[in-house]
């Protein structure tokens, strides 16, 4: 019994597929281009949720804009041509995928950059740490008459009644 419940929720989960929230009413005719409109609707961002795809998205402006593709695509538009209509309305902000291009270089180059100086600290913390580790212990050094007089003195104190 107590196996069963796993067993269900492991087969729940690998049949699971992500919901995409096209409603059938939006639906083209036509299957070549209801695939170019998700196809298209994959790579355009949700401006209300942001880091989900049009498709994905339920949000009103998402719906909007999925009607606005699938109608520039029955107009006889190309992908591209629907792609820049929609860019030029939004901005690059749209696209999941930014262009690579110079005022982007930022978003493509970032990660990886701060990736390695991420590697680079752990490097030098693990270098150094491993050289400390190496030093020989340093000894204590003995003490000197004069330590070891008051260190009596404050012994006999101690014992005082």
């Amino acid at each position: 019994m107590a196996l069963r419940i796993p067993l269900v929720l492991a087969l729940m989960l690998a049949f699971a597929a992500p919901a995409a929230a096209v409603q059938p009413d939006e639906f083209l005719p036509d299957p070549v281009q209801e695939q170019r409109a998700r196809d298209i609707g994959r790579n355009l961002r949700c401006l209300v949720c942001q880091n989900e795809s049009i498709d994905d998205s339920d949000a009103p402006l998402a719906r909007d804009l999925r009607l606005l593709v699938r109608e520039r695509i029955q107009q006889g538009e190309s992908n591209q041509e629907v792609i820049d209509f929609v860019v030029a309305r939004y901005g690059e902000y749209v696209l999941l995928k930014p262009p690579f291009k110079a005022s982007t270089y930022v978003l493509w180059f970032a990660p990886p950059f701060f990736f390695f100086i991420a590697l680079l600290a752990a490097f030098l913390y693990y270098r150094r740490s491993r050289a400390e580790e190496a030093l020989p212990e340093a000894q204590p050094q003995p003490l000197t008459d004069a330590e070891r007089r008051r260190l009596a003195a404050l012994l006999d104190n101690d014992k005082a009644p």
